[in-house]
């Protein structure tokens, strides 16, 4: 089979959809590589060693594109990319397409391309492989990033998440008890805050409250609860994902407005759109915006810039499904394995699975 690993193009994003290790695995097998020049830089991988792991190395994206049978990336196409795509191709990233705009479904319906998500591959547990590990960094992340913008010069209100001899530690609510709100947990706890976990779900915090020993308050995520919570919180970070779905509105102007002003919202739900009445994607360059007096970040594909860890990451959790896809053909892949069944999103000019929500605050970073 030809594989296409081109260049990310969206702002932030510095990994790339394969790895010179996984070119050489492929290559082994008798498979063709072809990356584009560059397309591995940001995770800290040359021209050379793709070329020296069997790859080809091609000069444009287009190319990168049109000698391909299956597209390997990390995140959605652009339009650029978009046009790109011959039909009849197949397509596996972190595809998010709840939230792109319906234009860009349509133009993969029309191609008929096979689209993968990753971030849908789903096994019979219920649990998610590939996006697990890139929920566990972005979790981690959360933490140090909330203490980055609690400092004065960030336009925090000059908070230290682990207090001080004599001064009690940050107050963090986490909503969404999950793979990204329990390692966000076990992140804030290791910097000494004071953490609560909102979840729907009485048995994930009673797992929760077992993991972290009694050391966090838990309540279930009830409206009134939300409130209370968000009052007091010098943090709130919001973790809710539905499989398939844009992300719920549970955080509404009604609660922000009885938060402490100054107080930091962390959106890490912007990839679904977001859980917030008032979010929007900021970026890495330009993290944060005011709004009714709470500091809010949302900032879509956090890993984006750990892109070392999270290549070598989310490949390593990938990599099985990538090997059906390219040893069976994918077709026969799809056929094999009901949890990558669950991820292909546009298959033979038809949206499968995922629910396309048409909502009110539309992602403005889905313009590209």
């Amino acid at each position: 089979m030809n594989i296409g690993i081109p260049k990310e193009r969206r702002p932030s994003e510095y990994r790339v959809g394969l790895s010179p290790v996984g070119v050489r695995l492929l290559s082994d097998m008798g498979h063709t590589c072809y990356v584009e020049t560059g397309a591995g830089l940001g995770a800290g991988f040359s021209d050379e060693e793709f070329r020296k792991a069997g790859g080809q190395i091609v000069y444009s994206g287009e190319e990168a594109y049109g000698r391909a049978e299956l597209v390997l990336k990390v995140t959605r196409p652009t339009i650029a990319e978009l046009e790109w795509l011959l039909p009849g191709q197949a397509l596996a990233g972190l595809l998010h397409l709840p939230v792109a705009h319906p234009d860009k479904i349509a133009i993969l319906i029309e191609k008929q391309i096979t689209s993968i998500a990753y971030e849908e591959i789903r096994r019979d547990d219920g649990t998610f492989p590939v996006l697990k590990p890139l929920s566990q960094i972005g979790g981690k992340m959360a933490a140090h990033l909330a203490a980055m913008l609690l400092q004065n010069n960030s336009g925090g209100k000059g908070v230290l998440l682990g207090g001080a001899p004599g001064v009690p530690p940050a107050e963090v609510v986490v909503i969404g008890g999950g793979i990204v709100g329990e390692n966000a947990t076990r992140t804030f706890l290791g910097m000494g805050a004071h953490v609560t976990v909102l979840d729907k779900r009485l048995e994930r915090l009673q797992e929760l409250d077992d993991i972290f020993d009694g050391r966090i308050v838990t309540l279930v995520a009830y409206p009134f609860n939300l409130e209370r919570a968000c009052a007091y919180a010098d943090v709130v970070v919001g973790a809710v994902k539905v499989p398939g779905e844009r992300a719920p509105l549970v955080i509404t102007r009604k609660i922000l407005r009885r938060m402490r002003p100054g107080a930091v919202l962390l959106d890490l739900s912007i990839d679904e759109g977001g859980c917030a009445e008032t979010s929007r994607p900021t970026t890495h360059q330009d993290p944060t915006y005011l709004e009714e007096g709470i500091l809010h970040c949302c900032i879509p594909n956090l890993p984006g810039v750990v892109a070392r860890t999270a290549t070598h990451a989310f490949l390593n959790a990938a990599w099985p499904f990538i090997q059906q896809l390219t040893n069976l053909g994918v077709e026969a892949a799809i056929e094999a394995d009901p949890a990558l069944e669950r991820g292909v999103a546009t298959h033979r000019g038809e949206f499968r699975h995922l629910k396309h929500v048409h909502y009110k605050n539309k992602p403005a970073g889905d313009a590209q």
